[in-house]
């Protein structure tokens, strides 16, 4: 007997395509704090790759919040990196292990990851969608249908980013 009750209406889902370098990705996070504090589990956050040529260390990256994802640590893990974009400038992939270290994770089985490349097709993947629905920087953000350019500007994203919700969760649980 399955459950069809509107009780809970499926969660409006904002993709955010990012990159684990970039500088307007980790200013991008006040918003993404600030929109999980006003939705909660009404708005599903999902971080899609979309690492960039001009940003050696960045292909890695993605494999390596994927890595994160699968030790149950993604967003914790994507926040230390962007706050340490930086020093994976300069330092390289190192960072990624040792920022997997620090939060407890298996810091050995990322270092496999990146050697053994078990998540590039996800990456892959989300780089392809994104080139397909026109992403070409980052931070780019789809909700609705809508696509929302944050790579010159974050300015008024977050506020167009809750009236999409705020419209699709009204439609939701009508």
């Amino acid at each position: 007997m399955s459950d069809t009750s509107p009780a809970h209406p499926e969660p409006v889902v904002l993709d955010i395509w990012c990159e684990l370098q970039c500088p307007d990705c980790r200013s991008a996070l006040d918003d993404v704090h600030a929109l999980r504090d006003r939705y909660g589990d009404r708005l599903e956050i999902r971080l899609r790759h979309f690492p960039l040529e001009k940003h050696k260390h960045s292909f890695a990256a993605a494999q390596a919040a994927e890595e994160a994802v699968e030790q149950g640590q993604g967003w914790p893990y994507i926040e230390a990196v962007l706050a340490r974009a930086e020093e994976l400038d300069r330092r390289g992939e190192a960072v990624l292990v040792d920022t997997a270290r620090e939060l407890g994770l298996d810091a050995e089985e990322f270092d496999v990851a990146l050697i053994d490349g078990r998540h590039i097709l996800i990456v892959d993947a989300d780089q392809a969608e994104g080139k397909a629905i026109g992403v070409t920087g980052t931070p780019t953000y789809v909700i609705g249908g809508e696509r929302l350019d944050g790579g010159s500007s974050q300015d008024g994203l977050r506020e167009r980013i809750e009236e999409i919700a705020d419209r699709l969760l009204a439609g939701a649980g009508a």
